[in-house]
């Protein structure tokens, strides 16, 4: 056999200290880290989180839910929801991705036997991609639809109104002292949104998409194209983008809050929001709702954590980062609902109706309601602009987090093709995702943009979440986990971290799960029905990314020899490699487990590269110590 080669960036007098090779063919560690790429700066990572988690959730879904499930009574089950299902699930995801320095496929080298785990979130996260995309395109849309003095959905009148169109300006000049019955009248915004915008009229349902809308095409082929170019040297371009995607949000997010709060009828809204209801707390939905919430805002199981993770240093602060990121999350959240409901609160005060019958949630209130009320202020076409600038920025940092997702998954399952040509790979996902999302910018769109919402990140994201942490938790095992965490942070995960990773958060996401199939409830879109073939073929979505679970096992068992048993031990226990990627971080158990390791013990490499101990090195002393103490009591 010849020997590995030499780095070129690394002296050669020291070979045996400093060069770590990572696979069969030679080639090295320290460089193949290099390779992938890291943050480049020292917030990228943190900025890149909370763009991820602050999301179009935070302003559309947070601010409905709250009102519909106690007003403020809600923020109890959702800071209890977040304490026994969010922060743990998400410090869980981060400690994985930093640990291993791997994608979310890659990553199962943990235990081979559940790569399966990994080739769902891959499914899920491609599906979210597509369908979220095009919201970011509706957008684009709306944006460029504001760069005029009079914004298109202000009056009635154009082709696409119909003669049940009501303007409000209308119910304004007229008598007011008795109110408007506005049940059977659609407003100007609502019929641009379905009429113009969509143009569902020329469609009859699913099964009849109709032509491609091309302004809708060509918006997604735009929202397209910037993702690609802001993902384009990976975390290296798409870190640098976050500092303006993540900041910028809450300084409109401020702006609409002023705005709206000074209003007139601002309070009444913000009354409906908070009003305390605490009744609704001894309702079981209202929990639900609330984990529900926490697990879809903070985007765990999605992979983008994970993603994100693993172009950190091994000594990453992530305990700190979990904490700022998920509590940062709620406060957004609930500051969204002052800036839509104190807006809803005026434009119910305009409209001379309770604030129940204006309020929405999804994208009845980004595109339909609120565009409404930006037609009642001064200067509407600004306030417009700002809040859709507002969504565009809030959408695409997520997206960035899918795409960066799939990217790195399937590159570091063959870093050596598809490392060195990771642009032109990330060209070709985009391209795929696009033509795939043709179908939503069909008149017909709508209602596959619904199926796709409802169904691809359900009940298979649930499964995948929870079998990652009873994988983790009891095939890996907690104490060796925690040891991992350790070597890593200096510390060992307390007991509150502990009770929820075994018994709290698992036990939480198997109500969840059981309560979404007994409550299931076939898609609708207004008073559309889906039909029974939709209705399968979005559940086979589902059910789809819960089957790779068993067919990564037959693969990994296949793989094995022995009996069946023996197949399945071999195939849950970590692979030969798993562990820190550089060999300097290595200890314990993980000492010159790289593939044509030369280093007899990491702590020399510390030593001849740092000029000393580090408090990091004492850790990986007292867990060699540890560990040698167990194998010395389990030998008694």
């Amino acid at each position: 056999l010849s020997s590995p080669t030499p780095c070129p960036l690394i002296q050669p007098m020291k070979p045996d200290l400093l060069v770590s090779p990572s696979s069969q063919d030679g080639d090295l560690g320290s460089e193949c880290l290099e390779d992938r790429g890291n943050w480049t700066g020292r917030l990228d990572f943190l900025l890149s989180c909370i763009g991820y988690c602050v999301g179009l959730g935070n302003v559309w879904r947070f601010p409905y839910r709250a009102y519909t499930n106690g007003g403020g009574a809600f923020l109890v089950p959702y800071f209890i929801m977040l304490a026994i299902c969010g922060i743990p699930i998400f410090f869980m995801e981060l400690s994985l991705g930093q640990f291993s320095s791997l994608g979310p496929l890659a990553v199962w080298k943990i235990s081979p036997l559940f790569k399966g785990v990994g080739m769902g979130t891959i499914l899920i996260v491609s599906l979210v991609a597509i369908y979220y995309n095009m919201i970011i395109a509706y957008v684009l849309f709306y944006l460029f639809a504001s760069l005029t003095s009079d914004l298109p959905w202000q009056h009635c009148g154009n082709w696409w109104n119909t003669d049940m169109c009501l303007d409000h300006h209308v119910i304004k000049a007229g008598n007011t002292t008795f109110p408007v019955n506005i049940t059977n009248t659609v407003s100007p915004s609502e019929e641009y949104w379905s009429r113009y915008v969509l143009h569902i009229q020329g469609s009859s349902g699913i099964g009849d998409p109709g032509r491609i809308r091309w302004n809708l095409c060509l918006c997604l082929l735009l929202s397209w194209t910037i993702v690609y170019l802001c993902i384009l040297k990976g975390v290296k371009s798409s870190g640098k983008v976050v500092y303006f995607t993540a900041t910028f949000p809450y300084l409109i997010l401020v702006m609409l809050l002023i705005r709206g709060v000074t209003l007139e009828g601002a309070w009444k809204g913000i009354q409906f929001y908070l009003t305390p209801q605490f009744d609704h707390l001894l309702s079981s939905k209202v929990w639900i709702e609330a984990a529900l919430q926490i697990f879809y805002s903070l985007g765990v199981g999605f992979g983008g954590l994970l993603t994100f993770a693993s172009y950190n240093t091994f000594h990453q602060n992530i305990y700190r980062d979990t904490f700022i990121v998920t509590l940062g999350n709620a406060i957004t959240s609930i500051l969204a609902g002052f800036a839509i409901f104190s807006v809803l609160g005026y434009m119910s005060q305009e409209l001379g109706v309770p604030v129940n019958q204006v309020a929405k949630a999804g994208p009845g209130l980004a595109f339909v309601v609120y565009p409404q009320a930006m037609t009642m202020l001064p200067l509407s076409p600004f306030w417009s602009f700002l809040f859709f600038f507002m969504l565009l920025t809030l959408g695409l940092d997520s997206q960035f987090a899918f795409m960066e997702t799939i990217v790195t998954a399937v590159t570091d399952e063959f870093p050596y093709y598809l490392r060195p040509k990771k642009a032109s790979f990330s060209a070709v996902i985009c391209i795929a995702l696009f033509l795939m999302g043709l179908i939503l910018t069909t008149e017909g769109g709508m209602y596959w943009l619904v199926l796709l919402d409802d169904y691809s990140a359900g009940f298979g994201l649930m499964v995948v979440v929870i079998t990652t942490c009873l994988v983790v938790t009891r095939v890996y095992g907690m104490k060796r986990f925690c040891r991992d965490v350790h070597m890593m942070l200096g510390f060992k995960p307390g007991p509150y971290f502990r009770a929820c990773w075994m018994v709290l958060s698992p036990a939480t996401m198997m109500a969840l799960l059981v309560y979404n199939i007994i409550k299931y409830q076939p898609s609708e879109y207004g008073t559309y029905r889906f039909p029974t073939w939709a209705e399968v073929l979005g559940i086979l979505m589902g059910v789809l990314s819960c089957l790779m679970i068993p067919v990564g096992m037959l693969v990994a068992v296949l793989q094995e020899e022995g009996t069946l048993w023996e197949r399945v031990q071999q195939a849950s226990r970590p692979a030969m490699d798993w562990g820190p990627s550089l060999e300097e971080n290595r200890t314990g158990m993980y000492v010159a487990s790289l593939a044509g390791s030369q280093s007899p013990k990491p702590l020399m490499v510390h030593m001849r590269k740092y000029g000393g101990i580090t408090s990091y090195e004492n850790t990986a002393i007292e867990v060699d110590r540890e560990m040698e103490e167990e194998e010395e009591e389990s030998m008694m």
